[in-house]
């Protein structure tokens, strides 16, 4: 009898429960539906999509716009093009930030404090600024329109060694020292004890800079002139003809390019969270 009250208790939801299930909710619906309505939208003729006042539901159903999309547009190279340099540049990226991080965590050299120092100022530094010598530099080394162009100038991850070498300063001394004493070397250590140790900071950088590097618009639109090179965010905003801009194919191209950030956090999520803790990035 006992027993079966206290369950009913602790199944009964509290007021700020309830308040707090409704404001989640609420939010949800918010974020929702920007999705929503590129949906819907994409589900349009060309015609419906412009109308004023417009409306949520589609009056016909179509999927002209997904067809139109791909057919005149190179909407699989653009995929496989994001994914190739997104892909490339975590991968550099990661190994850049783990190996300078660790360095900075755990080595002394002459000039650490100066080397830090460069890298706490790239913090400070908006890429936008870097556009015009980073494209000076890639033309006169002969890479532009080439993956490389659109992949190395990336791969300068300021924010992502602080972010490791954060983390690897947390790592307790006496793991690695008894390493030591068995016979191990850095490189053994750092490869065996500290990368493994570092799986939830590695997954949280790892997928920041995918995210980042899939979004990212500006400098493969500098580098970049040939049509089969484009990324996704360059090809589809290419969506238009002489009438302007084609609004159905530009929500559908817009859910193309957001579906796999979408998978990304769908699978990744536990990752994302258990990074963002032991990062430190909650408080930022």
């Amino acid at each position: 009898m006992s027993s079966t009250a206290v369950r009913s208790r602790r199944s009964s939801w509290t007021p700020s429960q309830i308040i707090l299930t409704l404001l989640g909710a609420a939010v949800s619906v918010v974020l929702l539906a920007p999705f929503a309505w590129g949906l819907f939208t994409s589900l349009k003729s060309e015609t419906e999509a412009v109308e004023v006042p417009p409306h949520w539901l589609p009056k016909h159903w179509t999927g002209q716009a997904w067809k139109a999309l791909f057919d005149t547009g190179n909407i699989t190279d653009w995929f496989v093009n994001s994914l190739v340099v997104s892909v490339c540049v975590t991968f550099i990226v990661l190994l850049v930030s783990a190996l300078a991080g660790y360095g900075f965590a755990r080595t002394e050299f002459r000039g650490k404090s100066v080397l830090m120092g460069v890298v706490m100022a790239g913090l400070m530094v908006s890429p936008a600024v870097l556009g015009v010598p980073l494209f000076t530099t890639v033309q006169q080394m002969g890479m532009v329109d080439t993956y490389w162009g659109m992949i190395l100038p990336q791969c300068a991850p300021a924010a992502m060694v602080y972010i490791l070498y954060k983390f690897f300063q947390g790592i307790p001394r006496e793991l690695e020292e008894a390493a030591f004493i068995d016979g191990a070397d850095r490189w053994r250590v750092f490869f065996t004890i500290v990368l493994p140790l570092s799986r939830p900071s590695l997954a949280a950088v790892g997928i920041f800079t995918f995210i980042a590097s899939w979004n990212n618009f500006l400098w493969p639109y500098m580098v970049t002139n040939n049509p089969d090179l484009m990324t996704m965010p360059n090809g589809i905003a290419t969506v238009m003809n002489s009438y302007g801009i084609q609004w159905a194919q530009l929500m559908a191209g817009g859910l193309m390019a957001g579906l796999p950030l979408i998978v990304v956090f769908v699978f990744f999520q536990r990752q994302i969270v258990a990074g963002v803790a032991h990062t430190g990035l909650a408080g930022q």
